[in-house]
């Protein structure tokens, strides 16, 4: 039995726990994390961290490669696979550093072990050697995450049908690729590879990839993609992957016809399951729908004094979200008054090459809605800044209501993308109109005018296009 007792327990240390132990040793909660493995998660050690130092690597050699355009001269453009492998471990064991340092700072203690929640007060811990203990905690908020999901058909080898944890630590570039999956998983890590040389087979069961954007940005991308040299099957089911030696054969089902592929490598990148499942909810009664956690607006779920966060329950799965929700949990063990978390105004960032970002409703969601709605675009073309950078494809496309102009969404594919969604994040947030943040004053030449312009051609009045 550990004889101290805390104020709060977090069960699991990724981007929503270890935020949430921060934020509660900031309010001066006595505080323990409960981590398996290393804090920071899925997101820090196999996930948007390592994932986006590659999608770096492959946007520089992306650049080299066109260096002549912008007047220099590269003798030689390649990849060292090596030391990008390097870089992008020396990128996560900085974050991890600073996270534990942070930790440290706000006097959060960490316990390392498997938990499994035993009372609504009580934690027993595993140790990696069996050993057994108990974290006392007046609440406890579960933030275990998710793990990658896999299909039957396509059992996952480590070796040749591989997931998106083992696909970061290849030790080669294989010759050809075959992806299951074009969420923003698989369309990442279908980016990166072909930057890097394999021959790329995207394939999606959904009519489109990237199935939960604006249909134009799907169709944007998917454009982009067969610009590039990739192979792009929609409408598309895998039937069976067969191991044979050191590649695969994979057997898809396309509108109809049976298909066959011969690859090096298969990556699974069909989504991710809660990790809800032995952790003691059943036997406490906390009420679980389809694997994830039922809980209130403050994140307590049916059993008073524990809360839960993250990918274990309902939403959007992203690191950004898991983070504030849990500082609305802490906030409220705390007895604060938290902001509550605005699901209306979730930014979704995707870092393929071209990028891709948005927020709020696309078009089909609002028409759906009943609202009656007014479109306003604006291409990269005619973006001074994205000339300048040599990246003119891509536009911004703006949602707005046709009565009020209140902003409903706002979806952009291009250069940046990820960074230029912030303003139009903040105007949704603060119900701006249209209007509103088109009137406010952009710099030139900045490719943040593209937004700009878009929230003008809302109302027919974008100047460059």
């Amino acid at each position: 039995m550990n004889g101290e007792r805390y104020d709060v327990a977090i069960l699991g240390g990724g981007p929503g726990g270890y935020v949430a132990a921060i934020r509660a040793g900031q309010l001066g909660l006595k505080t323990a994390l409960i981590e398996k493995e290393k804090v920071g998660g899925t997101c820090l050690h196999v996930g948007c961290i390592p994932t986006k130092a590659l999608l770096e690597t492959a946007e520089v050699l992306l650049l080299a490669r066109r260096a002549g355009e912008l007047g220099v001269r590269v003798s030689e453009v390649s990849l060292d696979l090596k030391a990008a492998m390097e870089r992008k471990d020396r990128v996560v064991k900085k974050n991890l550093m600073g996270t534990e340092s942070l930790l440290k700072k706000n006097k959060v203690v960490t316990i390392k072990g498997t938990g499994r929640v035993k009372a609504k007060d009580r934690i027993a811990v595993t140790d990696a050697v069996g050993g057994t203990s108990e974290v006392q905690a007046g609440a406890i908020v579960l933030a275990t995450g998710s793990s990658v999901g896999s299909l039957p058909v396509a059992p996952v080898d480590g070796r040749v049908v591989l997931s998106s944890d083992d696909i970061l630590s290849l030790d080669r570039v294989p010759e050809s690729l075959l992806v299951i999956g074009a969420g923003a998983v698989g369309v990442e890590f279908a980016s990166i590879y072909h930057s890097f040389g394999s021959k790329i087979i995207l394939i999606e069961r959904e009519p489109r990839l990237m199935p939960l954007e604006d249909a134009e940005i799907s169709e944007a991308l998917h454009r982009s993609f067969t610009r590039q040299g990739m192979e792009i099957l929609v409408n598309a089911s895998i039937k069976s992957v067969r191991v044979e030696g050191d590649q695969a054969w994979s057997e898809v089902e396309v509108q109809g016809k049976l298909e066959r592929y011969h690859t090096e490598r298969v990556l699974m990148a069909a989504g991710r399951k809660p990790r809800t499942e032995g952790i003691g909810l059943e036997a406490l009664g906390v009420a679980v729908e389809r694997g994830l956690v039922r809980v209130s607006e403050y994140m307590e779920t049916s059993v008073p004094g524990i809360y839960a966060i993250g990918d274990i329950v309902p939403g959007p799965a992203l690191a950004h979200v898991a983070s504030h929700e849990g500082i609305v949990a802490v906030e409220k063990i705390a007895g604060r008054r938290p902001h509550l978390v605005n699901y209306q105004a979730i930014p979704n960032c995707t870092y393929c090459h071209p990028q891709i970002a948005s927020v709020g409703m696309t078009e089909a969601q609002a028409r759906a809605s009943g609202r009656a709605v007014k479109i306003g675009k604006f291409p990269f073309i005619a973006n001074s800044k994205a000339g300048i950078l040599g990246q003119g494809d891509g536009f911004v496309k703006a949602v707005a209501d046709a009565s009020s102009g209140e902003i409903l969404g706002v979806h952009i594919i291009g250069v940046l993308a990820t960074e230029q969604i912030a303003e139009s994040v903040v105007a949704r947030h603060f119900e701006a109109t249209a209007l509103e943040l088109a009137d406010v004053v952009h710099a030139h030449p900045t490719l943040a005018e593209a937004t700009m312009e878009a929230m003008f051609a809302t109302d027919g009045r974008s100047i460059h296009f």
